[in-house]
Parts: C-alpha cells; structure tokens; sequence
C-alpha cells in the first residue's frame, strides 16, 4: 500500500475494540486504500490484519490494581512510541482507554503527529484539569455524550458531537430473531430471564458476581443468565458459581429476551436502557480504591443513563449498598410493580431521544479524512 493512508488506532478495552472496529470500516467505505496498525481485538483485527497488541494483555482497572502491574504498563507506553515511529502513521486515532492513550497522544504531539480522539476521557467525571492539557496535545476530538460538548465549551475548547455508537450496533440487531433458537441454542429452559452483566474484568466480575447471583437465586420461577465477556472463559465464571448459565457472544441476545437485568456500571447500564430492559445497577470495588475515587470523582451518577438524564432514573447500588438484599428489592419493584416498570420504560424512550440520531462512526471518518491531508 504505497500512498496508503497510515493510521495507527489504539483501544484498550472491549467497548474499544467495537467502537474502534467500526470506525476502521467507515473509514474503508470512505477511502479503501487505508493501512492500519492497532492495539485492539479480534473485532478490529476482522476488518484488517495490523495488530501490534492484544487488549486481552491491557485491561488494568482501580488504583491498586494499576500499582501491581506498573512495569508492564511502562513496558507497554515504550513499545507503543517504538511501534508507532516504525510505522510512521498519517495520523494517530484514540478510542476511549484515557490514562494510556493521553500519555501516547502527549508524546505524539511532540512528534508532530496528529492525534484523533474518539470517545473522550470522562474528564467531566474526575480530573476535569486534564481538559486543558487535552487542547494542547488533541487535535480533533470527538464525543459521544450530548452534554460532553457543553462541558468542553466551558473550557474554550470546540468538540464534534457525533451521536452514540452504541444506537447504529442496536440498529443492526435483528429484532425478529426467534428467542426459542437462542434458549436451545444455550441450553436455556422456558422460564423468564434474569440477565447478569458482571462487567469484563476478573476482579470486578469475582466481587461482584457472587452478590448479584445471590440476590437473583431467591426467584426460582426465573432463570438466571450471565453474559459472559470475551476476555473471560466459562472455567473462570464455573469457579465463581457452577449453578447459573453463561452466554458468550450473544449480549444482545440475551437482553432482548430477559425481563430484567443486574448490571455492573459502565455502557452496559445504555446498552441494556437501550433494549427497553429494566435494570438495576451495581458497582463494587477494592475498598482503597473506591476511597481514592470517592474523593476524585465530581459527578452525581456512575450509570450513563443516569448521567445523560441528569436524574436518578435506574438505582445504583454503590459498594456498601451494593448487597443482596437491596438488589433483590429493587428488582422486586422492577420485576411486580407494573406502575414502578412502566415509568422506567418511558424514561428509557426519553434517554433515546436525547441520545439523537445514529450514524457515529460515519461522521467521524469523513470528519477526520476530510481534515487529515
């Protein structure tokens, strides 16, 4: 590929890997003539070979835990800037994993490269000085929640509001699928879903879902469904609790068959908003490091769909409160009280308004091809 264009794309997480993978392919459909080089998955690496680093090799999550793998992470920042000069990119793309990716673009902009930056850092949650170090060292950044934009504004710093990704891949899911093919294909019985998303990392999943399945075994009339993340396997779910089913690759699947669901913070709390699913949401980490971000963090909310609402609109079981027995309250409101219910499902159709229109990961590789020559 000799007048190629040169990008160089890194996610860390998951999320990334998607969001990621379908920007490679909008910007293939505006220009095929494209050369990629990336830290990511096995989503990107379907759409062009060019993988540097694995994200299974990256995900480091709370403070204690980035302490205990610090060499790795240095290791990793060196390798990334020998990578990236190697391959002497057009233009570096950043998809979310702020605390690598900041430091990557930082370096970057020294080297008079220009950085892309699509779902931006939760600065408006913690850190919100970090804002003006990212007008310095982002030359384009692009933001998927509508009050990111007004946030930024404050600062003098002109954002592209693009819409959520997360409506295009809803879109393409295919509603008429048959739920009975999906329970035989998973071995499921005829009985109502509980689903369970447990979030992605073992320490999150390992404190986590013992206290969600807990709650949830007190329903035998329901059967309980966890979907499995792609960087764990079903030995690892088996060795936390060998009683509940897992489904792996099938999330979407799963939520537009389950009548409620227990899900950890993060884009899960939108996904499963966005499938008219009511949910309750819990988060629980190391003490020390919740203490620490206790004191850093700046928003009301960690659920996006409470954040973009701006209002208590599914409950959040933080830590302490994150126990059995207020998730099995909460999901008695979710599951009998029809009232309770249909309130959340209309609030759920406010959330998709405000969210606007699809077709994110288009406008930003016409965007970033149109500014990059």
């Amino acid at each position: 590929m000799s007048n190629a264009t040169k990008l160089y794309v890194i996610a860390g997480e998951a999320s990334g890997d998607l969001h990621a993978s379908n920007l490679m392919k909008a910007l293939l459909e505006e220009d095929p003539n494209i050369d990629f080089r990336y830290w990511g998955g096995d989503k990107m690496n379907d759409v062009q070979e060019g993988m540097a680093k694995h994200i299974k090799d990256l995900a480091f999550m709370g403070f204690v835990e980035v302490l205990m793998n610090i060499r790795t992470i240095f290791k990793n920042i060196s390798f990334c800037k020998d990578d990236i000069s190697k391959f002497k990119p057009d233009a570096l793309v950043l998809v979310d994993y702020p605390g690598f990716n900041l430091r990557i673009a930082e370096w970057a902009k020294a080297q008079d490269i220009k950085v892309y930056y699509y779902v931006s850092p939760q600065i408006w949650a913690w850190k919100q000085n970090r804002v003006h170090k990212i007008k310095k060292i982002v030359d384009q950044m692009y933001v998927i929640l509508p009050f990111e934009k007004d946030f930024y504004k404050k600062f003098d710093y002109d954002v592209e509001y693009v819409g959520h990704p997360l409506l295009d891949e809803i879109e393409k899911y295919d509603f008429s699928n048959s739920k009975q093919a999906f329970l035989d294909r998973n071995n499921l019985d005829q009985r109502p879903i509980i689903a369970v998303l447990p979030g992605s990392r073992k320490q999150e999943v390992s404190k986590k879902m013992p206290i969600m399945i807990e709650a949830i075994k007190s329903y035998p009339e329901f059967q309980i469904v966890i979907a499995g993340a792609p960087s764990l396997t079903a030995e690892f779910y088996a060795s936390i609790d060998t009683s509940v089913k897992i489904v792996f690759g099938e999330t979407y699947e799963l939520m537009s068959n389950s009548t409620a669901a227990v899900v950890t913070s993060g884009t899960a709390t939108l996904e499963t908003a966005l499938f008219k699913v009511p949910e309750v949401v819990c988060y629980k980490g190391s003490q020390i490091s919740y203490l620490i971000a206790k004191q850093l963090i700046k928003v009301k909310y960690i659920s996006l769909v409470n954040l973009i609402m701006d209002e208590e609109v599914v409950k959040e079981l933080i830590q302490a409160e994150c126990t059995a027995e207020n998730i099995k309250a909460e999901l008695d409101q979710l599951i009998s009280n029809e009232n309770y219910r249909t309130t959340l499902l209309n609030k759920y159709d406010e959330l998709e308004n405000i969210l606007g229109g699809g077709g994110a990961s288009k406008k930003v590789a016409q965007s970033l091809l149109k500014t990059i020559h």
